[in-house]
């Protein structure tokens, strides 16, 4: 079950539902480019119960191509099986949320939305458009704008509003979480009591846009995209999934591509082959190849382009005057860290984040083997991190 919580109702009531996808309508957004969207609704769900003042609520940011499910939770008695299942299943940050957890949603209200412009049942490309823009409400497609992570703040603001939040206690994130996180504390600095960036940076380096460019040709040039007009036929997953090779690359390390797979033949195929589209596959192409069918399963291919044309817009400094400048507007705690494998956010540009924040701000280390997706392996190392730091007792 989905409960659509208008525009500024009241916070949710005394039963408490963990890991339940409900619905928040948040009306027409403006944004950065002067677009007006109208009719938006932004997916969340919830774990634990907002104290009266609402002192004790967290944000949770998702990832590029994560949803709001950061961690199981339980229905309500008498809930729909599918309900009970879905909110039983386990999240993508299991163990760092959760009863008794680093961020115990026994104590804190925890709040994870899908960003505007997904595919988990935030407003996105594949929703029908309005009747203002579209009498027969086919999907928005092509003609959905583009969103920017401070956009993307600005839709999460009205949902604190609809939810009573009026500060949060922590907002956390990883990768292009991390940028929403960080944008959070500097576009709505009263609103944010402390923030962990986590494998991400102030801005998006040129080779991350380079590595995003790659990955979103690989969709608009598969002959199924239709220029983002593909809803009344196939989807194109074939430049999906190849988007999602490149950037899978990205997010592991050399080093444990090398120990799990090396250059070892998937099964018994012959990798020597008399053509090399006859050849067979190596382990690593296998592993690809499946991470490729998974998104491709899960994910749409606008949503894709949407969110990570949002990720190469990322800079928190645009419009603010210097990196100095922009993040004094800031008031908040901090937590910075890196994964030290990382090869696509680089522990250097944690050091430029921290060096730049106000006060002293030590750039933290989570150690993985793992590359860029450490941030989500390695949650007992983060929430020792949140424990020692911004989650301290009060």
């Amino acid at each position: 079950m989905t409960v659509v919580l208008p525009r500024g109702a009241a916070a949710p009531g005394p039963v408490r539902e963990d890991g339940v996808l409900r619905h928040a309508e948040i009306g027409t957004l403006e944004l950065e480019s002067g677009f007006r969207l109208p009719g938006v609704r932004l997916a969340y769900e919830t774990w634990g119960t907002l104290a009266p003042d609402g002192s004790n609520a967290v944000l949770v940011e998702h990832a590029l191509t994560g949803d709001t499910h950061v961690a199981s939770g339980r229905a309500r008695p008498g809930a729909p099986a599918d309900e009970q299942r879905a909110a039983g299943a386990g999240g993508w940050w299991e163990g760092l949320v959760g009863p008794g957890a680093a961020i115990d949603t026994d104590r804190w209200f925890v709040v994870c939305a899908n960003i505007v412009g997904g595919c988990y049942g935030s407003t996105g490309p594949a929703s029908p458009a309005p009747p203002e823009v579209d009498p027969e409400r086919r999907p928005w497609g092509s003609r959905f704008p583009m969103i920017t992570i401070r956009d993307a703040v600005r839709a999460e603001e009205a949902l604190a509003d609809a939810l009573g939040v009026g500060a949060w206690r922590l907002v956390i994130g990883g990768s292009m979480g991390g940028a929403r996180a960080l944008e959070w504390a500097v576009t709505v600095p009263d609103r944010v009591r402390a923030c962990a960036v986590v494998a991400a940076c102030a801005q998006s380096s040129a080779e991350q846009i380079a590595w995003g460019q790659a990955q979103n040709l690989a969709i608009r040039q598969d002959p199924d995209f239709r220029g983002g007009d593909y809803y009344d036929g196939p989807a194109p997953v074939a430049g999906l999934g190849l988007a999602r090779r490149i950037a899978h690359v990205t997010y592991r390390s050399a080093a444990e591509l090398h120990h799990r797979f090396g250059r070892t033949p998937q099964g018994e195929q012959d990798v020597i082959g008399a053509r090399p589209a006859e050849r067979g596959r190596y382990q690593v192409e296998s592993y690809l190849d499946h991470q490729a069918s998974k998104l491709a399963g899960r994910f749409d291919a606008n949503s894709y382009l949407v969110v990570n044309e949002a990720l190469m817009s990322h800079d928190v400094a645009r419009g603010r005057g210097t990196l100095e400048e922009a993040l004094a507007r800031a008031s908040c705690e901090w937590l910075v860290a890196a994964v030290d494998s990382d090869r696509l956010y680089l522990p250097h540009e944690s050091d430029v984040l921290a060096a730049a924040l106000p006060g002293e701000v030590r750039r933290r280390t989570l150690t993985s083997p793992s590359g860029h997706d450490g941030f989500l392996i390695e949650g007992p190392q983060l929430g020792k991190l949140l424990v020692e730091t911004v989650m301290r007792e009060d």
